[in-house]
């Protein structure tokens, strides 16, 4: 991605407990993500929040949750998350997935071999 450039996020919202073939389902996605060569993956641990069933998940030490919140994060460019949707939805039999247009201000890397 270049600089200042539109983009699009894309965020996964699923629970900590989600699993895909026994897998955590927020690390099969971004290796999926990897796969597909998109710029970035970011995984998010929220410490409270509640989903389509309004259970509460909550990382209180009073009320453990084993499954709290995860947000799976991802920019790219628009035609790249959409040649990503089909797989991503392949994996997620529940959860809230949103997309939403972004301003891209630096997108830098170091030049490591």
């Amino acid at each position: 991605m270049k600089q200042r450039s539109e983009a699009e996020l894309l965020r996964v919202f699923i629970g900590e407990s989600d699993k895909y073939h026994g897998r955590p389902l927020y690390e099969v996605v971004v290796e999926e993500a990897r796969r597909y060569g998109l710029a970035g993956a970011t995984v998010l641990r929220g410490t409270l929040g509640f989903g389509a069933n309004s259970r509460i998940h909550t990382a209180k030490i009073l009320r453990l949750s084993e499954d709290l919140p995860m947000v799976v994060e991802i920019v790219d460019q628009p035609e790249r998350i959409a040649a990503f949707l089909p797989e991503l939805d392949a994996l997620i039999e529940e959860g809230l997935v949103t997309l939403e247009r972004v301003q891209v201000i630096a997108y830098r890397h170091s030049h490591t071999e």
